[in-house]
């Protein structure tokens, strides 16, 4: 049967009909593509503040305990190159000096260096072998303060705070390799040119083998995780913000690395009364006080003049 025809006032309420369809349906398509992009909105809002958060809380974190063998920022070495055991540094506890009896020997010998300094490596390869022999003697005790100033001259590797983390890591849990790995990353062969990437983790892993550490899986993570970053770091600001510890009383630092003390060594010190701070690497501190080669000599030398000092004033007091 033929549909009957409409009329024209049938065509036009089905056209209204249709079109108020058409509007419902697309009402509620937007409101379908609102809900998504609302979902979406919230969805990406709360991917953004859980990024926020974990960096909040990596950057907030506290420093985790220092390393074992390190309570006062420094590892000691002794006679026979053993180091001096300490508890770790605790969180939040200051760095105080170590204690040392310089009226008597083994001499007393803090060294701050950062382990991409070209002037440490300098240092170390003149008189290293001679520390060696004086501290494994007993002649001396070596303290090494890692520092990190110059993580900003590595190509954005923080090479400094990963050759000083990796001591740290080897102090803190194979401490009879610590003696030989500090000379090695200070060596001529092994040391990084200042400027460059350095070593990689897998290399200075491969320094610690070769000073005798077992690179097991808690060495290997150590340094994956730069554990004692944070500690490295505390030395840092230790020795070039807050001031050094250890100092005689009066005790004054050269004010820059470039002073040759002629004839003005008071315009040319620290101010006195203030805090004493590293202003460059190496800075070497025997019995309390400043070696400055442009001032003191050959750094043998004058050990020897100590020692010799120490040991005709203990002589004559057994005399007495």
């Amino acid at each position: 049967m033929a549909e009957e025809k409409l009329t024209k006032n049938e065509r036009r309420e089905q056209a209204r009909e249709q079109a108020r369809l058409a509007r419902e349906a697309e009402k509620k398509r937007e409101k379908r593509n609102r809900l998504y992009l609302q979902g979406g909105v919230v969805l990406g809002v709360l991917a953004i503040l859980a990024v926020v958060a974990l960096v909040l809380t990596q950057s907030m974190k506290p420093a985790g305990p220092g390393p074992q063998n390190m309570a006062s920022g420094g590892v000691t070495f002794t006679k026979d190159l053993k180091v001096v055991p300490t508890a770790g540094l605790a969180e939040g506890a200051d760095r105080t000096a170590v204690e040392a009896d310089w009226k008597t020997m083994p001499i007393d010998v803090t060294l701050y260096a950062d382990y991409m300094c070209p002037a440490c490596g300098a240092f170390d390869q003149t008189y290293g072998t001679m520390l060696e022999n004086y501290v494994g003697a007993g002649d001396v005790n070596l303290t090494v303060y890692p520092i990190n100033f110059l993580d900003a001259s590595s190509m954005g590797t923080k090479y400094s705070t990963r050759a000083g983390n990796l001591m740290a890591c080897v102090v803190d849990k194979q401490p009879d390799s610590a003696f030989k790995l500090h000379n090695l990353l200070l060596s001529a062969a092994v040391q990084p040119k200042e400027g460059t990437t350095g070593l990689s983790d897998e290399q200075l892993l491969e320094q610690a083998k070769a000073a005798g550490a077992d690179v097991n899986n808690d060495l290997k993570q150590c340094v994956k995780d730069q554990t004692f970053a944070s500690f490295i770091n505390g030395n840092t600001k230790q020795a070039l913000e807050v001031g050094i510890n250890g100092l005689a009383d009066g005790a004054r630092l050269v004010k820059s690395s470039q002073v040759q003390l002629s004839g003005k060594e008071d315009s040319d010190l620290q101010p006195a009364g203030e805090p004493q701070r590293v202003v460059s690497t190496p800075t070497v501190i025997v019995n309390g006080q400043q070696w400055y080669s442009p001032r003191d000599g050959d750094f043998e030398a004058y050990l020897n003049k100590i020692k010799a000092q120490l040991e005709g004033t203990n002589d004559q007091s057994k005399q007495g």
